[in-house]
């Protein structure tokens, strides 16, 4: 448990910018600690969900499959000159698909766009 937790918030000071931040005025720090353990509290309630689903995957091993899925934007000159910029998720990998389905969370975050400029 102890090296899971440091693992969590290894990753929390790096990815989240949560590392030692000296303030000089003691509600920013107050402020700092707070975001720190309010994002703690998100993968904990995160972990206990996926864990439910029968989903234990260590915190690294989760990061690694939430990583895969992007965002991709086309964009195609039209033969008027303008140009139509298309933007959808790829497709969610089997062991990311099944942590969506855990949480209640749309496997094609932010649909597709299209817009005209």
């Amino acid at each position: 448990m102890l090296t899971d937790l440091e693992s969590v918030f290894r990753s929390l000071k790096s990815e989240l910018g949560l590392r030692p931040v000296f303030h000089s005025k003691e509600d920013r720090s107050d402020g700092h600690l707070m975001i720190t353990v309010l994002a703690y509290q998100c993968v904990q309630v995160l972990r206990k969900q996926l864990k439910a689903a029968g989903i234990h995957d260590s915190w690294s091993s989760l990061r690694q499959t939430l990583s895969v899925q992007r965002r991709v934007t086309a964009s195609l000159r039209r033969k008027d000159g303008r140009t139509v910029h298309v933007r959808k998720s790829t497709h969610a990998e089997p062991a990311l698909r099944a942590i969506y389905d855990a949480l209640a969370i749309d496997p094609a975050p932010g649909g597709s766009k299209k817009l005209i400029s």
